[in-house]
């Protein structure tokens, strides 16, 4: 690298190459160990490619693969600072692959999650010889707004993430001391002692890892810090190659906004070919038919329905953008619509809420239109603003409301992502463990539709305006989109599968750049969840919950207006929320009706 750090890297080479032959490259960079199975190269059949065996496939049409550990990680120097490396030496990296003797001038890039925020960050620096990228559930748009922080919040993957890194850290690998150090922390109990303070936390003991995380934690305003390359996609679009780029990810990811703003900001200002893909999964389990408690069917595979295989997939993308292949066009936007299903119990014990694969050339799909539903004093959705009324909603930093599933991903071991029956389950963290729905709850609001005469299509993005006055200086306002089935024989109490949630911290409201804690006077907040598409069935509900909290996915507001990650002081909020009149709480959804038969 440019500062003299070595970074070791893997060159696969065809092995019929002869001294003098040229030839394109395919370059993933990883902090997770270049020599490691990925843990999402997983075929349908359930056979798992390692790294080798990706290489070989490539390699057998003409393309060379390079595998690179990022700086500080495994085999390579230098210190790991998460993210903000990657821009340069990806670059330094590109540099080096053109004085080599076999390169032939053009670079594809893939990877998963932080596979594809290096690809991205390197793009912002408009390098040399970057000719198609793989954004693969990653890529950061701006990680003020997702991926770090939401809403002025901070997600708490970030925490889980460094713990569990800094266990495979260099420093914990050549010191039993530290290893033993982290070896003894509890995650769990430390998540019930948030915030985390410098020297005071589960990973003082590789201070590289406490310093970045605590920086991220504590630095709330939107200034220079959030502008960086690397992690601000948004402000350099105008550097960024006009390349052809496959954005990849799923509903229950936590890069949902991240890949669609990605994929609208590169189709509407470039003029190279651009794929969106958008399946129901996990974090890259592209090839795990379910999520959470919910089964979306055989079609939820992406082995079998939108390729052979993922790989085949980046075969013939690779194909096409690196080697001059002609293809048969194909729809440029492949999006997965939850829902459709018998509602049934499986085998497995999961709901099965169905869904089918959507081509389209554009987000959101064609035929939907913008609806408000409005929030009413008898906890309705409707289609028409009420009348003015005022509820009461308290939010307790001591008993926050708990997180059950989501967009989300890092969370191991103290929570997880996915669709779930919004239940206080003794297997969640921070739940009372009596199974009670979170609708009984006296710290949400949850309004709900009556039972719809016919189907109804969501898909696209979302946003709730929540209309408050609190005897707080701060709080949160989260917000929960849910398909809530009627009584069956196998959910006797129905089934209320949470599609996607948000948040946003009022001292925000009107500013990232300049926060202003309330005084008590009415305010809007605007909530932007992550964009969704789901088929609502006929007989089904669409319920929208409002609360104060969402832990440990966000961290939990004080509602003192201390400084962001610093709070020494909590207290409860007493909030009023107004429905109706000119102050109408309310979502928007982009929304296709059917006439049911």
């Amino acid at each position: 690298m440019r500062d003299g750090v070595q970074l070791a890297t893997d060159v696969y080479l065809p092995n019929n190459w002869t001294l003098g032959e040229k030839l394109p490259v395919v370059l993933e960079r990883t902090p997770y160990d270049k020599t490691a199975q990925s843990r999402s190269e997983i075929n349908r059949d359930g056979h798992e490619l390692n790294r080798s065996e990706i290489a070989q496939v490539f390699n057998d049409i003409g393309i060379i693969v390079i595998y690179q550990d990022c700086r500080g990680r495994y085999a390579s120097e230098g210190v790991f600072t998460k993210y903000l490396n990657e821009a340069e030496d990806g670059y330094d990296t590109l540099v080096w692959i053109g004085e080599q003797p076999w390169f032939n001038g053009d670079v594809g890039t893939m990877g998963l999650s932080y596979a594809a925020h290096t690809q991205l960050a390197v793009a912002c620096m408009n390098p040399p010889y970057l000719k198609t990228m793989v954004l693969d559930s990653g890529g950061f748009h701006n990680a003020y707004q997702c991926g770090i922080r939401q809403g002025g919040a901070f997600e708490l993957k970030q925490l889980t993430w460094a713990f569990k890194q800094a266990q495979n850290s260099p420093q914990a690998k050549a010191s039993s001391i530290i290893n033993e150090a982290l070896q003894a922390q509890n995650i769990h109990d430390w998540f019930a002692k948030t915030p985390w303070l410098k020297g005071h936390s589960p990973v003082s003991s590789v201070p590289e890892y406490e310093n970045y995380l605590l920086e991220q934690w504590q630095h709330g305003n939107f200034d220079e810090f959030w502008k960086k390359i690397g992690i601000y996609a948004l402000g350099y679009f105008d550097q960024i190659p006009d390349i052809p780029v496959l954005c990849m990810s799923s509903w229950y990811d936590a890069y949902v906004s991240s890949t669609l703003d990605n994929y609208k900001a590169l189709y509407s200002e470039k003029t190279a070919e651009q794929e969106l893909i958008m399946g129901p999964w996990l974090h890259g389990d592209r090839n795990i038919a379910h999520s959470g408690d919910v089964h979306f069917g055989k079609s939820a595979f992406f082995d079998g329905n939108v390729a052979p295989t993922w790989l085949d997939y980046r075969v013939q993308w690779f194909k096409r953008h690196l080697l001059g292949e002609q293809q048969a066009k194909q729809s440029s936007v492949k999006i997965f619509v939850m829902g459709g299903g018998s509602g049934n119990k499986n085998t497995e014990g999961r709901l099965d809420h169905g869904g089918f694969w959507l081509n389209d050339n554009q987000w959101p799909p064609s035929g939907t239109k913008p609806e408000i539903w409005y929030c009413s004093k008898n906890m309705q959705l409707i289609d028409n603003i009420p009348s003015s009324a005022e509820l009461r909603l308290i939010a307790n930093p001591n008993h926050p409301v708990p997180t059950i599933g989501g967009s989300i991903t890092s969370g191991k071991p103290v929570y997880i992502g996915g669709a779930f029956d919004q239940r206080e389950r003794s297997d969640f963290f921070g739940t009372d463990g009596t199974n009670q729905p979170l609708s009984a709850r006296q710290d949400i609001l949850c309004f709900q539709s009556e039972p719809l005469e016919n189907d109804i299509l969501v898909a696209g993005e979302i946003e709730v305006k929540v209309w408050l006055v609190s005897n707080a200086p701060d709080c949160d306002i989260t917000v929960k989109l849910l398909d809530v089935y009627p009584p069956s024989n196998d959910y006797p109490e129905g089934f209320s599968m949470n599609l996607t949630d948000g948040i946003m911290r009022a001292r925000y409201r009107n500013s990232w750049e300049n926060p202003e804690l309330m005084t008590g006077e009415p305010v809007c907040l605007t909530v932007k969840p992550f964009a969704t598409a789901n088929l609502f069935k006929k007989g089904h509900r669409i319920r929208l919950d409002i609360a104060g909290s969402n832990f440990p996915h966000f961290d939990c507001n004080p509602n003192s207006g201390e400084p962001e990650g610093q709070a020494r002081v909590k207290r409860i909020a007493e909030n009023r929320i107004f429905v109706g009149g000119d102050k109408a709480t309310q979502i928007c959804l982009q929304v296709k009706r059917y006439v049911t038969q």
